[in-house]
């Protein structure tokens, strides 16, 4: 099996939770929303994550705010890129994969100007030999399609094989398996007693670093 692997972005090498917390607290401050809002933002958050209009239908209704969802959804992904940091570790681990021989890609839905905003302000775009956005791409994990365009920046073929890791059991490791990925489950507890087919689960990216390293 070739040395190749992508990662996913949000969650898998960027703590996006953190991020989220700051921005809820920006956001709150902003709209002067009282002191229970953070709260209620990442309770809702957890309900209707990633889909980030629903979230917004919700916030703009709660809170009866005058700001169209649109225009909220847009300043949400003009800041987050700036909030965003990879996982202590991670840009260092990526390089000494690339050091070790390893071609490293990650793999990502979202909106092209939030995902390649987070790329860009976290040092991620330099640090890995390609990447594809589902945005920018037109085609979102798990369908194949996304992965082969990781793959082909990496200067390689899906046909080698190589590792998939990510947290979300169908777009990172369902849709892995079926480009033909060996698959790592980073498990942050939020798919409870959900079977999956993951060839290993790690609690943590460090973990997973781990099990690719000789």
């Amino acid at each position: 099996m070739q040395r190749l692997v992508l990662f996913d972005l949000d969650r898998t090498l960027i703590d996006l939770g953190s991020a989220f917390g700051l921005w809820a607290e920006e956001f709150a401050e902003t709209h002067r929303l009282g002191s229970d809002a953070v709260a209620w933002l990442k309770e809702i958050d957890h309900v209707t994550h990633p889909h980030r209009e629903a979230f917004f239908s919700n916030v703009r209704e709660h809170f009866q705010l005058l700001t169209p969802v649109e225009e909220l959804w847009a300043e949400y992904r003009r800041r987050m890129p700036y909030l965003v940091k990879p996982y202590p570790g991670v840009l260092d681990e990526l390089a000494q994969l690339r050091i070790l021989g390893w071609k490293v890609g990650i793999v990502t839905n979202g909106t092209a100007d939030n995902q390649l905003g987070k790329l860009r302000q976290t040092g991620l775009a330099e640090a890995v030999d390609g990447y594809a956005v589902s945005g920018v791409e037109g085609i979102r994990k798990p369908e194949v399609g996304l992965f082969e365009i990781a793959a082909k920046r990496c200067g390689l073929s899906l046909a080698g094989g190589g590792w998939m890791v990510g947290d979300n059991l169908t777009a990172d490791i369902e849709g892995g398996r079926n480009a033909g990925l060996r698959t790592i489950w980073v498990d942050h507890g939020t798919w409870p007693g959900k079977e999956h087919r993951a060839d290993h689960v790690v609690g943590n990216v460090a973990e997973a670093f781990a099990h690719l390293r000789p």
